[in-house]
């Protein structure tokens, strides 16, 4: 398996006949797919739509504008064609034409099925999600690969530069999607002369603002157990356009530290060791010691039990917005019920 990061900026020279391409960041996937466009025969289908047998028709044609090639048929939004046809492309995976590349786009992609298992051993995997690290019981944003993607693929396609702390920074306010920092790095260098670089002054200006000012508010609040305010000031934010799937990343983001710290907290406990809030949140957060003081005092507000699910909370949120909250109107009431779940009256 090879991960899009990689992928993106060391291409592969060859490209087995078959790729699937999976996870949950759409950016990615996209951009993935577009690289394994660039041939002169490529018929792209929809997945939700797409019979096997149609598709193994076009597998077994020969290119008709470039002979001695492999003809490239892409399959987007392929989870439906998986889960109907799963024997025949086990069957095709196992041993594919010789006349056609499949390139599979889904977005889940169980390593524990027989069709994982197949395509890991001679054909190409990518993975399309941020990667993450161990914390405790939690996970975490890989930041040291995010930084050299971020640095080395997103932001030479803009024509600017950014440091290390402007990486950070962007992360921590816009959350680990790839295709969501992609826009927010062509803004940013738009303040910039062509090869200039972004500096995290720079970031926290522009796409901190007020927006930004306004979600470390609905933050702070809904952690610190006021409702009222939270919920006023995300009322705010939606007025102004936002929407509640844009949101989650960036609340979650502060929230997921106090969920990481607990996990500290119970990892080191279980092993006979003594842990305060400020160490277990230390340990999670190179921030100042009023930083350090706020998240203390936020994780006492929720209590051991409410902290150690908000993980779950969280991606019960994200779940939601993706699918039975993901209409207009619908995704306000996800971030609602969870700020209420932090509430001091819940």
């Amino acid at each position: 398996m090879i991960h899009a990061f990689d992928f993106l900026t060391s291409p592969p020279e060859t490209i087995p006949p078959v790729a699937i391409v999976f996870g949950n960041d759409a950016g990615l996937r996209g951009w993935v797919i577009s690289h394994l466009s660039q041939k002169s025969d490529v018929t792209v289908v929809d997945g939700e739509v797409a019979k096997w047998v149609e598709l193994r028709e076009d597998l077994s044609t020969a290119s008709l504008f470039d002979m001695g090639s492999r003809r490239t048929v892409i399959v987007r939004s392929g989870d439906k064609l998986v889960k109907d046809s799963r024997a025949e492309l086990e069957t095709y995976v196992t041993s594919p034409g010789e006349s056609g590349t499949l390139v599979l786009e889904v977005e889940t992609f169980p390593s524990n099925t027989k069709l994982y298992k197949i395509a890991a051993k001679d054909q190409m995997l990518v993975q399309c999600a941020a990667p993450q690290i161990s914390a405790g019981r939690a996970t975490r944003p890989d930041m040291t690969k995010m930084r050299v993607f971020i640095m080395e693929y997103l932001a030479p396609r803009h024509q600017t530069k950014l440091n290390k702390t402007a990486a950070d920074a962007l992360v921590e306010l816009m959350g680990d999607n790839a295709a969501m920092l992609d826009t927010e790095i062509a803004k940013l260098a738009v303040h910039l002369p062509v090869g200039g670089t972004i500096n995290e002054a720079l970031v926290r200006d522009v796409v901190e603002g007020w927006r930004g000012k306004t979600i470390w508010e609905t933050t702070d609040a809904a952690a610190s157990g006021n409702a009222a305010e939270a919920i006023r000031q995300l009322d705010k934010l939606m007025s102004g356009g936002e929407r509640a799937i844009a949101l989650l990343p960036q609340l979650s983001y502060s929230l997921r530290r106090l969920g990481m710290a607990m996990a500290v907290m119970d990892q080191k406990e279980s092993g006979g060791e003594r842990c305060s809030l400020r160490d277990a949140v230390a340990s999670i957060s190179s921030r100042g010691s009023q930083d350090l003081a706020k998240a203390e005092a936020q994780m006492k507000q929720l209590g051991r039990q409410r902290c150690q699910r908000l993980m779950d909370w969280l991606l019960e949120s994200d779940l939601r917005l993706k699918g039975s909250h993901s209409t207009e109107g619908r995704d306000r009431w996800a971030l609602e019920e969870l700020i209420f779940k932090m509430s001091k009256g819940a």
